[in-house]
């Protein structure tokens, strides 16, 4: 498998030799998460569950910053502690992402319970002359990391016009950043220098070397984390080791929102939840997908739209395939094994795309292909049991990998779905058929939808969804 390094500008073979490491960096736990959050997340919870469908080993870390100045002072409105605070969202963090099935992390560390790796970390740096104690905190020196601003591709000048870069008259040079910053107020822990709290930049230093080691495999995360925080990370941790922090770093794009910039100063920002109470999980899923893992998409009512097209093609798929004829014969000239040949081919193009920098508009082209035929197969004639059986695996496979669940029907709402199909075609028979319509609609309140076919009536559960509110 290859993906684009950030760092080389090169694709870069994956190492699967053994376990592969994953650290992407998660939330800052002072309010929901929102669409652009799940867009990264959903991005390497795929990339996660092919490597897993290869039978890979992988170790998946996502850290919370529950410390934070956003933090503080969000909690300072809700005359809260910061910690209850930090609590509150990462409760909400999971109860989202389980909607969005999203699989949980091998760990999800927070900043909070790993701060005396962080001070182990700091005094190391201090140690070999990369870091220095000033009157607000402990910084460090950017120029005595000669590589600064290799990831972002950027020179010293062009991050002093204008960067992101934190305004203290006590550092020894403006693009020194914050280590350890010194406070009494709360939440404070003590260290060698004095009490305060770790800088942002640290926090996954640490905690990535903690729970990976050295060198792993991938680090990720959203575009807008390379500067400052990717290249920060870079220059602690490789000073702190002497080696490469990350094999390969996998950078998501940005969400836009009709084409405009999300952002709270606009109002645009779309909480997952917001999202999952229109969408639904499925269809936030595969817009997330729909676009390269590295370029923006736009959340746009028109695309979402065309997305629960596609959505419906695929629970058609799922509802013939999961109901043969019982009596079917195996007739190899109805089953097809040029037929067959093709649900292979459709198997190699979506792993080669998936394997060539993670590439999942084409490897959706490949499931809709599959989607696509045997939905015109089971138009022109009844899919046997044996025809499903030889289908099925590789199309709950790309399911899975893709993060995708199809509602089941209750054994409740069959029994009570099947005594209306009877009544219905009762009404069909004695051609009543403003009768028969008006059961359809009933089942159709339901939340079911009827497929007719000759000799029998297939059902669909389909998820309610469809409005931007």
């Amino acid at each position: 498998m290859k993906i684009f390094d950030t760092l080389t500008a090169k694709e870069k073979e994956l190492d699967v030799t053994g376990t592969v490491r994953i650290y992407l960096c998660g939330v800052t736990v002072y309010d929901e998460s929102h669409i652009g959050h799940a867009r990264t997340i959903i991005v390497f919870d795929t990339l996660r569950r092919f490597l897993e469908s290869q039978g890979i080993k992988v170790k998946f870390i996502q850290n919370f910053t529950d410390v934070d100045d956003k933090i503080i002072n969000r909690a300072k409105e809700e005359n809260i502690s910061p910690l209850e605070l930090s609590s509150k969202f990462i409760t909400r963090y999971f109860e989202d992402f389980d909607r969005l099935n999203i699989k949980r992390a091998t760990e999800h560390p927070k900043a909070t319970d790993n701060i005396p790796e962080m001070i182990e970390l700091i005094k190391d740096l201090i140690d070999k002359n990369y870091a220095y104690a000033s009157k607000n905190g402990i910084y460090f020196s950017v120029s005595k990391f000669k590589e600064y601003g290799k990831l972002s591709k950027k020179r010293i000048e062009d991050f002093i016009s204008g960067a992101r870069i934190e305004v203290d008259e006590t550092k020894n040079d403006p693009l020194d950043f914050a280590l350890w910053k010194f406070a009494d107020d709360q939440p404070n822990w003590p260290s060698p220098w004095g009490n305060g709290r770790p800088g942002w930049h640290i926090e996954c230093s640490a905690m990535s070397l903690k729970y990976l080691g050295e060198n792993f495999e991938i680090h990720g995360g959203g575009r807008d984390l390379i500067f400052p925080h990717h290249e920060n990370e870079i220059a602690q941790s490789e000073s702190h080791t002497g080696k490469n922090f990350a094999k390969i770093w996998m950078h998501v794009g940005m969400v836009t929102i009709n084409g405009e910039k999300m952002s709270k100063s606009l109002g645009n920002t779309k909480s997952i939840d917001h999202v999952l109470k229109n969408w639904g999980p499925n269809i936030i899923r595969l817009f997330c997908l729909s676009g390269h893992y590295s370029k923006p998409i736009d959340y746009s009512e028109e695309i979402l739209k065309e997305t629960i097209v596609k959505w419906h093609q695929v629970e058609n798929c799922y509802a013939e395939l999961n109901s043969p004829e019982k009596d079917g014969s195996v007739r190899p000239s109805r089953f097809s094994e040029f037929f067959m040949k093709k649900v292979d081919s459709i198997k190699q193009e979506f792993n080669d795309a998936l394997n060539s920098d993670f590439n999942t508009p084409l490897a959706f082209n490949a499931f809709f292909r599959l989607v696509k035929e045997v939905n015109n197969f089971a138009a022109s004639q009844d899919i046997s049991q044996l025809f499903a059986k030889n289908i099925v695996p590789a199309f709950e496979t790309m399911l899975e990998i893709l993060g995708l669940r199809i509602s089941k029907i209750s054994d409740e709402e069959r029994n009570t779905i099947n005594e209306l199909i009877k009544k219905r075609n009762k009404f069909r028979e004695q051609k009543q058929y403003q009768k028969a319509d008006e059961i359809r609609k009933q089942i159709s309140n339901m939340g079911i939808v009827l497929i007719d076919h000759k000799n029998k009536t297939l059902l669909l559960k389909q998820e309610k969804m469809g409005t931007e509110s």
